[in-house]
């Protein structure tokens, strides 16, 4: 029995590498609550919450979250400082929480909140920053500036952050945090328009937000950011099959590179280089541009996830053990595919029983993540062959999965070929 269930196995074992499904469940469906308490991380730790938008206008909610984001994308390149995603940090979004509630459940000793109010040509930033592990502020300051110092003004809430937490800047971090998105104030508001689309995650708001995207670039066509975004477009569309398109990956690769060559040191360009090479099976480029993208920004959770998922297709499942719990503790709140790749990362290492209960994990959310059933299916299999026994629930639970496969996707082959050699293992015993 054995040795016919191994035959089988050996034969559809390169399916789970040609079946590339869609990330689809990257951030709409539930999060993973965090535990009850996660630890502090050994050096000073923070959270930086959505800031509230004050101005009276629902229309401006665009700009609060996009003060929020670039906040956070400033801070996460800073080496000595442990920062939250802002995946985690939004799920807050809206909802009254003690601040020491967010430091239990995120691990983290500070949180800084704020509050928006922006006109025609001024904007009013009140900011503090808190010890949320006790409640107390460190410090609070409101700004008052000119819309057109809105850049100078993140820079100086960052610095101050950065003084009242002792933190040792390299040279190369000094120059992170005092960077430029554009000169252009009108490209500015049309990127964070995108990024207002973008984070809905569907087709038609993804096609708004490449229309925002693309008028940043043709305002200023120096804006790598916005070729960079502009590039993730196109791959939401090849990765989800929103389009038929047989270019959009290789456009994908293209603004990456665009942005890449514009400005060096942006990281998630080298993410999104990393993604495009990872789906042309181009492991070795992908893994690369992943670690320059996690040297350049060692806070950003979804970089290791990235990793995680290409040194798993590279075989070197190890790795992407660490690369994906490093990502899961970045971001408590994380989403349904790290739960993926790390029941990817566990099945390639053969431990089985640990692989089961991660991939149940990411269907629990995202029932009709096909990858995490068809790998599923062949873990519950591949556990009733090594235990060499006739466990009939293991069975039962592998062509469950294979079944229910088959009715998100019929044109999958692994769910069609389990079946069938699932049906016939008994007969051998």
């Amino acid at each position: 029995m054995l040795l016919v269930a191994s035959g089988i196995l050996a034969f559809l074992y390169p399916s789970f590498f040609s079946l590339r499904i869609p990330q689809s469940e990257i951030r709409t469906q539930g999060e993973t609550p965090s535990p009850l308490s996660l630890p502090l991380p050994d050096k000073p730790s923070i959270a930086v919450m959505p800031f509230t938008n004050m101005s009276g206008d629902p229309e401006q909610e665009y700009f609060s979250d996009g003060l929020t984001d670039d906040l956070i994308t400033d801070l996460s390149q800073i080496a000595s400082l442990f920062v939250i995603a802002r995946h985690s940090t939004f799920t807050y979004k809206g909802k009254a929480v003690k601040v020491q509630d967010v430091s239990k459940e995120l691990g983290v000793r500070y949180v800084l909140e704020g509050s928006v109010r922006k006109t025609e040509d001024q904007v009013r930033i009140n900011a503090q920053l808190v010890d949320a592990t006790t409640g107390h502020h460190v410090w609070a300051q409101r700004y008052d500036r000119p819309l057109k110092d809105i850049f100078a003004l993140q820079d100086e809430i960052v610095q101050k952050i950065v003084t009242t937490l002792k933190l040792q800047l390299t040279l190369q971090e000094r120059g992170y945090v005092t960077r430029k998105h554009t000169d252009n104030l009108e490209a500015y508001d049309a990127f964070l328009r995108g990024q207002e689309y973008f984070w809905r995650f569907t087709k038609e708001t993804n096609a708004r937000a490449r229309q925002m995207w693309e008028k940043a670039v043709a305002l200023d066509p120096q804006y790598a950011e916005a070729y960079m975004w502009l590039g993730t477009t196109y791959y939401m569309e090849w990765i989800w099959r929103w389009s038929l398109d047989p270019q959009n990956l290789e456009r994908t690769v293209e603004q990456a590179q665009r942005a890449v060559a514009l400005n060096d040191s942006l990281p998630a360009a080298h993410s999104l280089l990393s993604w495009g090479y990872v789906q042309k099976h181009q492991y070795d480029q992908a893994i690369a541009e992943g670690e320059r993208a996690i040297a350049l920004d060692p806070n950003r959770a979804d970089s290791y996830a990235w990793q995680a998922d290409a040194l798993n297709l590279a075989g070197r499942p190890e790795e992407a053990l660490k690369m994906v719990k490093q990502a899961m503790r970045l971001n408590p709140r994380y989403p349904p595919w790290y739960s993926f790749e790390l029941g990817f990362a566990y099945r390639l290492t053969g431990r089985y029983t640990e692989a089961i209960a991660t991939l149940k994990e990411a269907l629990s959310r995202g029932p009709n993540h096909l990858g995490a059933l068809s790998i599923l299916s062949f873990c519950y299999v591949r556990q009733w062959v090594s235990q060499q026994s006739a466990d009939a629930q293991a069975l039962e639970q592998a062509l469950a999965a294979a079944q229910q496969l088959i009715t998100f996707n019929d044109a999958s082959p692994w769910g069609h070929l389990a079946l069938g050699h699932i049906s016939i293992l008994p007969k051998a015993v």
